[in-house]
């Protein structure tokens, strides 16, 4: 029987050197502000958490579209989601699983276990803190 849909799903599609990796920019917890940075063809297997930030921040700083998140002091990376995985119910962050925050930055990305398509947050620590205290919306 033919088929237009492979197998294979897309998380293990592309190798680990040319993985695609979403990162959430989050401006306001509260609001709910963010902005999705694709990164295309990263090396999971060189690139380190460090990097990752690095790559993120840059891209806020000089990339078109961005100037509203460029007041804030991004500092924090944190596994949202992976591809074929769970998802939270929170739309702006996973308040859950605390150990999912990276706070190793000489990590690669593979061995903090992502694949191709996983989604990652990129926040301030401080506000995220403060909203895990009190996750108030005021997006109405």
């Amino acid at each position: 029987m033919y088929t237009d849909f492979a197998d294979e799903h897309t998380n293990v599609a592309q190798p680990k050197t040319s993985a695609t990796v979403t990162v959430r920019i989050i401006k306001s917890f509260q609001y709910r502000t963010e902005k999705s940075l694709v990164l295309h063809n990263l090396d999971l297997t060189t690139t380190t958490v460090k990097n990752l930030k690095g790559i993120a921040a840059q891209a806020v700083q000089t990339q078109s579209g961005w100037k509203p998140y460029r007041n804030v002091h991004l500092d924090t990376l944190k596994l949202y989601s992976q591809a074929h995985g769970a998802k939270t119910t929170n739309l702006i962050i996973n308040l859950d699983n605390d150990d999912w925050i990276l706070d190793d930055d000489d990590k690669t990305l593979a061995d903090c276990g992502f694949e191709n398509e996983t989604e990652v947050s990129f926040f301030n620590r401080t506000l995220y803190e403060d909203f895990r205290r009190n996750p108030e919306t005021n997006w109405d």
